[in-house]
């Protein structure tokens, strides 16, 4: 009995505390009645769903004490398609800058990208001959406290300067309140032009300053944050056939670090 109390009070690591399920409950309420779609408690869901990105695991290893794989599957699917993970993550956004007396939506942007090899047959594939590999690119925007504004995954192949006008434009769109962007040395050219005549803001651009490492200003900011994401074994590799679940995978990896930042 002493043994079986023990056990149903442990946490898997990737597990939500309380207080950090209580900050965002409210974007999983139950929206119909499919099924056995109250019998599980959406904490135990989401933990599930943790449990695999940052595990790093395929959906059907899930251990046995959470809901059974394809519920768990069912319910990221039906949330990715409602757009729950960014309203969630953009809602901690707000939170995390507010505990750290900044305003609620950012002035200031810093946009980088990483590649990464793709294991399936999936969407969008290409080869970055700089990186010398073939599969994704991930084009993200950070804040200056390294929150994630903004995510795009395309083929690998495709230049920084030119996807990182529709990222850009899009994150603009999503804040306005953004007066300037940073990029490194990759964003010269078309990025830099079209964030001039387009958007009517600027975008930094971050030189190096020698051959081999040096730290940047604000450019580390963003190499920071995808060091966090690193930490999330599913995400070091891109596994998912579609771009949109991929984009969906560092939404909910980001959303679990922002929320240790809001407690």
């Amino acid at each position: 009995r002493i043994l079986t109390i023990f056990w149903m009070e442990s946490m898997y690591q990737s597990d939500l505390s309380d207080k950090e399920w209580y900050l965002i409950k409210s974007h999983f309420h139950p929206t119909d009645r499919r099924g056995s779609y109250y019998k599980h408690e959406k904490k135990t869901i989401v933990d599930a769903i943790l449990y695999v990105i940052e595990g790093g695991i395929k959906w059907r290893m899930m251990p046995n004490d959470f809901p059974p794989w394809k519920t768990v599957y069912d319910h990221f699917s039906k949330w990715n398609k409602l757009g729950v993970w960014e309203t969630a993550l953009d809602e901690m956004n707000r939170v995390s800058r507010k505990k750290k007396k900044r305003s609620a939506n950012p002035s200031y942007g810093i946009v980088d990208a990483q590649s990464v090899k793709t294991q399936f047959a999936s969407d969008e594939i290409g080869y970055d001959g700089g990186k010398k590999v073939k599969g994704h690119k991930r084009h993200i925007v950070v804040d200056i406290l390294g929150n994630l504004l903004h995510v795009s995954v395309h083929a690998a192949n495709l230049s920084d300067t030119k996807q990182a006008c529709d990222v850009l434009e899009r994150t603009h769109e999503k804040y306005p309140t953004i007066e300037a962007f940073s990029g490194d040395g990759g964003y010269r050219g078309t990025a830099v032009k079209f964030v001039e005549e387009r958007l009517n803001i600027t975008l930094h651009i971050s030189m190096r300053i020698k051959d081999g490492f040096a730290v940047l200003p604000k450019r580390w900011i963003v190499e920071r944050t995808f060091a966090w994401l690193g930490n999330f074994r599913r995400l070091a590799k891109d596994v998912e056939i579609l771009t949109a679940t991929s984009e969906n995978m560092v939404r909910i990896a980001m959303l679990k670090l922002t929320l240790a930042k809001c407690i």
